[in-house]
């Protein structure tokens, strides 16, 4: 806590305002439309690299969460603050960090598949930035950052040469797809039988602090493994269509690029959020319907979209 202390008093405005905004760059938002505009516009296996080891790093965060269940550092130490306005998206167990694992994990492996040196400088100041900003902001603990490091460097370069021979090998990369599978189906029965909530949580009008939030902890996970199922499931599609039968462009003029990224990410915003609705009902369960809508939404933006790319490619050509 003595590094989160002295964080703290060189806290400003100005500077949380700034770091406030750093942090963003952690989010599963951020993540996935730079994964997507990767898969769309600039190269598709360096796309799959980036959301399989993102997947991966989730699956392990998400475990370890559930099975140390740490505290966050406002929580073990009273007398500490924190920045307000990251409060809310600072939800969960603490260890290890989320945010940071994204953030790495993304950045981190853009650089290990580019050979630009800027870009690669860029992403190297990211992955320091960004774990930086969860200790700043008091919402992490060193540990809860180193942690989240290490586990999305060893995915990056352990990944790296796999999809690297998944280019040319439909059984590698199915073995890549069957194990994550059964990383997050493995998750999924961990998180459902494996951690148990107090029955009073059930059976009284009462509930202890504790007890609220291992609820809605588990209920967290739980979500984000149907909504990984759901993607992965989805994965299985987009490569066995696009390998063996229409290995989409990607290339195309610049401005024709910004219009199938825009494009491509309002269609799948429309896919998540309308059909939000629509599959509750029709399935009665927020968590099947979690994971269809998670599937489509990877089908929306990895099988249609790709079918107007060759379109795409012609514009701007005489």
């Amino acid at each position: 806590m003595e590094l989160l202390y002295l964080l703290e008093n060189i806290r400003n405005p100005i500077l949380d305002a700034v770091v406030a905004f750093i942090t963003i760059f952690g989010e599963e938002t951020i993540f996935m439309a730079i994964s997507m505009i990767i898969f769309w516009c600039i190269d598709k296996w360096q796309g799959y690299y980036l959301l399989l080891t993102g997947f991966a790093g989730t699956v392990i965060n998400q475990t370890l969460k559930m099975t140390f269940k740490v505290p966050r550092p406002w929580i073990k130490d009273p007398n500490f603050t924190i920045v307000e306005s990251a409060r809310e998206a600072a939800t969960g167990y603490s260890f290890p960090s989320g945010h940071t694992q994204s953030s790495v994990g993304m950045f981190g492996g853009i650089a290990r598949a580019n050979k630009n040196k800027a870009i690669r400088i860029i992403c190297i100041i990211m992955c320091v930035l960004v774990p930086f900003s969860r200790l700043y902001l008091g919402v992490h603990t060193p540990l809860d950052v180193g942690v989240s490091v290490l586990i999305a460097f060893t995915l990056i370069f352990i990944g790296y040469p796999l999809f690297q021979k998944a280019k040319n090998s439909p059984k590698v990369m199915y073995g890549i797809l069957t194990v994550m599978t059964l990383m997050v189906v493995g998750a999924l029965l961990y998180f459902v039988y494996g951690n148990h909530i107090n029955l009073e949580f059930f059976i009284t009008s009462y509930v202890d602090e504790s007890t609220m939030a291992a609820y809605e902890n588990l209920t967290s996970a739980i979500k984000n493994a149907c909504t990984l199922l759901g993607c992965i499931i989805g994965l299985w599609v987009v490569y066995t269509v696009d390998y063996f039968k229409t290995d989409f462009p990607v290339k195309a003029v610049w401005w024709a690029q910004i219009l199938k990224a825009v494009g491509g990410i309002a269609l799948v915003l429309c896919v998540k959020e309308g059909m939000r609705a629509p599959l509750e009902l029709i399935f009665q369960s927020e968590l099947l319907a979690r994971g269809i809508r998670y599937f489509l939404i990877v089908i929306a933006g990895g099988v249609i979209w790709p079918l107007t790319f060759p379109w795409f490619s012609k514009l701007g050509k005489k």
